[in-house]
């Protein structure tokens, strides 16, 4: 691991000065310090933005809940009151890592964590996101990556945050430079379907400050996935869904599948073909079609396509309980 300074910043505009220009933030340091000792991240100097203030409250207001970045996953699940009004986010929570991660690992990490890739995590290969000239996942080991493949990186979003905020129609505030911007999810991830060598929109010197969840009455959600070992382990498909339940109808309800994609997946047509329905086993399936319509399957990771589907079923079931 390369020699690097630490600093720690008690304001933003200190931190972003500090981080520039070849540093990086350090929150709960899961996914960095990973990176580091992997070769994969050589900072000039860790800036601690742990003591940034209003970044590890969670507060309520009439029109939405705001979650600071610093807040960690272990109390946002454990939070009772947004655990009732947000159970997707909760159970997304609850799903990442061991116990002792979530007691580290933080909102504004899982949100920018970088590629789990297994080519990129390799630091002697040198994949597309690390500047060769093609995808290693094509043709080669591609169990765990996405099913749409017109992007040139088939790395997945892995975040489980991403994809419940996601069909909670969720923003995030991110300071880049002197202001803040408010990025919806699909905002936040757009850099990664357009650009193979990124994670997500964020540059260098951008600092996820909060997550803004909007207050829907009668709204429910629910996050589901499915690992190859129940507890501690990464999904190989995840989905979220929120909406209402009208008289026994299906309202406003917005669904996000994850590891299928290098954003967390959504389609319109398949939110609008439940409207005015009833949450049952069909018209959940006829939803999970049309979310799937243009998958492509590689030669590994074909068995997404009918677990993404039970998931979605499962999900849209779960709104009715």
């Amino acid at each position: 691991m390369k020699a690097f300074a630490y600093a720690t910043a008690h304001a933003v505009d200190s931190a972003l000065e500090m981080v520039r220009p070849k540093g990086r933030f350090l929150a709960g340091g899961i996914d960095l310090l990973g990176e580091m000792k992997e070769g994969l991240a050589e900072p000039d100097v860790l800036v601690n933005i742990k003591q940034l203030p209003g970044t590890r409250e969670i507060s309520s207001g009439a029109d939405r809940w705001t979650i600071g970045a610093n807040v960690t996953l272990a109390t946002l699940a454990e939070h009772a009151e947004l655990r009732r009004a947000f159970p997707g986010l909760a159970e997304a929570c609850e799903d990442v890592g061991s116990p002792q991660m979530r007691n580290v690992a933080t909102v504004g990490g899982n949100l920018a964590q970088h590629s789990r890739c297994w080519y990129y995590r390799q630091r002697d290969l040198r994949c597309l996101k690390k500047g060769a000239p093609r995808c290693l996942a094509r043709g080669g080991e591609n169990k765990y990556h996405s099913l749409f493949a017109k992007t040139r990186c088939l790395s997945p979003c892995v975040s489980n945050l991403a994809i419940a905020l996601a069909a909670l129609n969720a923003s995030v505030v991110v300071q880049r430079g002197d202001k803040p911007v408010t990025m919806t999810i699909a905002e936040l991830y757009q850099g990664a379907w357009e650009n193979a060598r990124v994670h997500h929109s964020l540059g260098a010197a951008d600092l996820i400050l909060r997550l803004e969840v909007p207050v829907v009455a009668g709204a429910r959600s629910t996050y589901v996935q499915m690992g190859e070992k129940n507890d501690f382990d990464w999904a190989l498909v995840s989905c979220a869904a929120a909406g209402r339940l009208d008289g026994g109808k299906l309202r406003g309800v917005r669904i996000a599948l994850g590891c299928v994609a290098p954003v967390p997946w959504q389609v319109e047509a398949a939110n609008a073909a439940l409207e005015g329905q009833e949450p049952t086993e069909a018209n959940a399936l006829a939803a999970a079609e049309l979310l799937l319509k243009d998958a492509e399957p590689l030669e590994h990771n074909g068995y997404k396509v009918p677990l993404a589907k039970a998931l979605v079923k499962r999900a849209i079931l779960k709104l009715a309980v």
